[in-house]
């Protein structure tokens, strides 16, 4: 962030975050960003150290919770940021998979359920007209 936007953001902060939580944040989040902003894996350990060091500090359910998901998620983060690779698109349709098939119990025909399955979700714009009649998928 160039000097000048820092200053800036400091006096916006001092003037209209009097419980100084909203620049905290901004502070976490930084810690977070610097730390996954770096291909090293020492360095990188060393900026995580300090954000979770950063987290325990504050003591607040939100930066527990956020320094929890980000331990959790560490191995994958960490591949992906040496690598790259994510398997978000799979992990996207698993969820919908799973979305579906706690739905479509109701199914009678296994063709309308691997349908549902097979099709991206559609919106209420997307429906497709059959015979001058609105159908959905």
């Amino acid at each position: 962030m160039p000097p000048k936007a820092l200053v800036r953001l400091k006096r916006v902060f001092a003037s209209d975050d009097p419980t100084n939580e909203i620049g905290a944040a901004w502070g976490w989040r930084e810690l977070l960003r610097q730390a996954l902003a770096t291909r090293d894996r020492h360095t990188a350990a060393h900026r995580l150290f300090r954000f979770y060091d950063a987290c325990a500090t504050a003591n607040m359910p939100e930066t527990t919770r956020l320094a929890t998901t980000i331990e959790t998620w560490g191995a994958r983060i960490e591949a992906f940021l040496l690598t790259g690779v994510t398997d978000a698109r799979t992990e996207g349709y698993n969820r919908i998979i799973k979305q579906l098939k706690r739905v479509g119990c109701g199914y009678r025909n296994q063709t309308n359920h691997e349908r549902r399955i097979v099709l991206p979700p559609r919106t209420q714009h997307e429906h497709r007209t059959e015979q001058g009649r609105d159908v959905t998928i």
